[in-house]
């Protein structure tokens, strides 16, 4: 008789290994969808010329039941992807790791309780906080670099970071579910089945 193979079998989740080695592929796989979705606008998926940003999405839906340290290596790595991806300065790193290490700790002081809306509303706090660093760091590079004009650089830089950080922030928070309910489903099931 034949049984049909269930994705329990398949990733051989009986093992001792099995549930490391399908978290690990679940989680990168995650992270190259999340990297690959970055740069793409599909309709009604932007606002005012910005998408959601996918790559703090999945930082905060991993942070949020992990300690602050690893938050940070989220940030860190995934801020160095985003980096590769377009120009280093200003560096997205910053923004992600403070991002994880503040999620972590929101969540370890239990000021909100977890389910899709605080997800969401910490989502928006983030993008707000990460964008706000980003206009940070070109304030300073702006400083030191242009001094003849730098009145007309700072109000240029600060007028758009409102548009870009609340789009961002809006849009971020509306997609964050699609990130963060199937990881988080997933990484509890992989956590009731490891030894």
């Amino acid at each position: 008789m034949t049984r049909v193979m269930t994705l329990s079998d398949r990733l051989n989740l009986g093992s001792k290994q099995g549930p490391r080695i399908a978290n690990w592929s679940i989680t990168v796989l995650s992270v190259v969808l999340c990297v690959l979705m970055l740069p793409t606008r599909f309709p009604g998926m932007e606002l005012l010329g910005v998408g959601p940003n996918w790559l703090l999405i999945w930082v905060v839906a991993w942070s949020v039941k992990r300690p602050a340290w690893q938050g940070a290596i989220a940030g860190l790595v995934l801020g160095l992807i985003q980096d590769g991806m377009t120009a280093t300065t200003p560096s997205h790193a910053v923004g992600l790791v403070i991002a994880g290490v503040l999620t972590a700790r929101i969540q370890k002081q239990r000021f909100l309780q977890e389910d899709f809306i605080s997800i969401a509303l910490i989502v928006f706090g983030m993008a707000v906080l990460s964008e706000t660093i980003t206009a940070l760091q070109f304030s300073v590079h702006a400083w030191i670099n242009d001094r003849d004009s730098i009145q007309y650089s700072l109000s240029r830089i600060w007028y758009y970071h409102q548009r870009i950080a609340l789009s961002s922030a809006i849009l971020s928070s509306m997609w964050s579910p699609v990130i963060y309910y199937p990881l988080n489903r997933w990484w509890e099931r992989i956590k009731a089945v490891e030894p």
